[in-house]
């Protein structure tokens, strides 16, 4: 007879998700045990592994949950703005805040998804390029003077990204600019530059 689940197995389940998360960011997925996981939640390991069949698929959930989120914000930014312009800004904005609410996430997606199987590794590269060609395509319809062509694509692109996945490692909204005026001045620099004013501040 299969085991029939509790009523609070989903909220069990992602508080296994929030625990492990930090532990992992923490101590690295690596070092993090199963044990030590389990002792963290208050659970045994077997009841562990009625919730997740390996620590492998603990890592994968908070990997896809997450990029999976940050689809869902995206393109909640998109359908709240007409304009290309305000849909960027709006994306960025969105991008920065959910990375300064999930720096644990971030630490995990740019560390340690190599652990995961080369399956697992596609599926979330997959999800991630729904993002990137959300981005570049907002990008090209914002490029007036055709800067970005095929091969350049993916350099403007990914730069603009290169900004945007590190800054877990250095920004902290408590001591300065917030996740929203930060996401701004990533916009700013990055379509008008660092000397040039943005229209509409000159």
């Amino acid at each position: 007879m299969a085991r029939t689940r509790s009523e609070n197995y989903d909220d069990i389940q992602n508080g296994i998700l929030t625990v492990a998360c930090e532990l992992f960011a923490r101590q690295s997925y690596m070092r993090a045990s199963i044990a030590e996981l389990a002792d963290a939640c208050r659970l045994s390991r077997g009841a562990l592994y009625h919730y997740f069949q390996s620590k492998e698929a603990i890592l994968f959930a908070i990997l896809e949950a997450h990029v999976r989120r940050m689809i869902a914000d995206v393109e909640d930014a998109i359908a709240a703005e007409t304009d290309t312009l305000a849909q960027f800004r709006a994306v960025i904005r969105a991008i920065v805040e959910l990375n300064a609410r999930s720096p644990n996430e971030q630490r995990l997606i740019l560390n340690d998804m190599a652990f995961l199987s080369e399956a697992e590794q596609t599926s979330i590269r997959a999800l991630e390029r729904q993002i990137v060609e959300i981005v570049s395509e907002l990008l090209i319809r914002l490029d007036s003077q055709r800067k970005i062509v095929k091969r350049t694509k993916t350099v403007y692109t990914m730069m603009l990204f290169g900004i945007l996945n590190f800054s877990h490692t250095w920004f902290d909204p408590a001591r300065g600019l917030s996740p929203t005026e930060f996401a701004d001045t990533v916009v700013d620099l990055f379509l008008y530059g660092f000397t040039s004013p943005a229209p509409g501040e000159g």
